[in-house]
C-alpha cells in the first residue's frame, strides 16, 4: 500500500484530498514559489481537523522562498513557527537548512531540531540542493539526530522526477537509516510506478491526488 501524502496550501483543499484518497497532508503556502510556512490560522483549522479525522499532519516550515540559507532572524521566525506547531499538537514538522556552501548547516538544524522536540522531524526539499559530496556526511548526521524522512525531487523542482529516478536510488543507497521520501511532480499515474521504481511505500506530491484549481 502507498501512504500518499498530499501537498496542499489552504485550509479548504484538505477535506478534497482527504475524500480523494490522501493518507496524510503535508501542509505548505506558496507550492508554486516553492513552498512556505502556512499562517497562524491555516495551522490552527488544519491540525484540529486533521486530529478530528485521525490523520497525521505535517507543517513546512519555511520563512521565505529561494535558497535555505537563514540568517539569525529567519532562524528566530523558525523557530517560534516550530513552537506554535508544538502548540497545536502537529504531529510533524519539515524544514531545512544550508550554508552558503550547500552543505548543511549544523548549527541552524541543532537549534530547530530543539525546538521541534515531541514532533517528528523531516528534512525537506533542501535536501536536493546540498552538493554531492556533502550528502554522505549530511545523510548520516540527519540520522543520528532523530531525524526520520529526506523529501527529495532527485533534482530541481523544475525537472521531470520520473527522469531523477536513478540519482534517487543513489542517495537511497548511501542509508539504512533515514527514508528518503519521493517528493513533487507525481501524478496518480505515475505514483505506482515511481513507488516501485525507488522501492518508496511514502510519496509526497500536491499533484498525487485530484484536487481544485485555485
Amino acid at each position: 500500500m502507498i501512504i500518499k501524502e498530499v501537498l496542499v496550501e489552504n485550509f479548504t483543499n484538505i477535506p478534497t484530498a482527504i475524500a480523494n484518497g490522501a493518507t496524510r497532508i503535508l501542509l505548505a503556502d506558496n507550492i508554486a514559489g516553492g513552498t512556505t510556512t502556512v499562517s497562524h490560522g491555516v495551522l490552527t483549522e488544519g491540525a484540529k481537523y486533521m486530529q478530528d479525522q485521525g490523520l497525521s499532519l505535517t507543517a513546512m516550515i519555511k520563512p521565505r522562498s529561494g535558497n535555505f540559507n537563514y540568517n539569525d532572524l529567519e532562524l528566530k521566525i523558525m523557530e517560534r513557527d516550530l513552537f506554535t506547531a508544538q502548540e497545536l499538537g502537529i504531529d510533524a514538522v519539515s524544514f531545512g537548512a544550508l550554508t552558503s556552501a550547500k552543505r548543511l548547516d549544523i548549527e541552524a538544524m541543532e537549534m530547530l531540531i530543539g525546538a521541534a522536540q515531541g514532533m517528528e522531524v523531516i528534512f525537506n526539499h533542501a535536501f536536493d540542493e546540498i552538493k554531492p559530496e556533502y550528502k554522505q556526511e549530511a545523510l548520516d548526521w540527519l540520522a543520528e539526530n532523530d531525524v526520520t524522512r529526506i523529501l527529495s525531487h532527485g533534482g530541481p523542482l523544475d525537472s521531470n522526477i520520473k527522469k531523477n529516478i536513478d540519482q534517487l536510488n543513489q542517495d537511497k543507497s548511501f542509508t539504512q537509516s533515514i527514508v528518503i521520501t519521493p517528493f513533487e511532480g507525481i501524478d496518480p499515474n505515475d505514483a505506482k510506478t515511481i513507488a516501485e521504481q525507488t522501492n518508496s511505500s511514502i510519496l509526497t506530491s500536491s499533484t498525487l491526488v485530484p484536487l481544485p484549481k485555485n
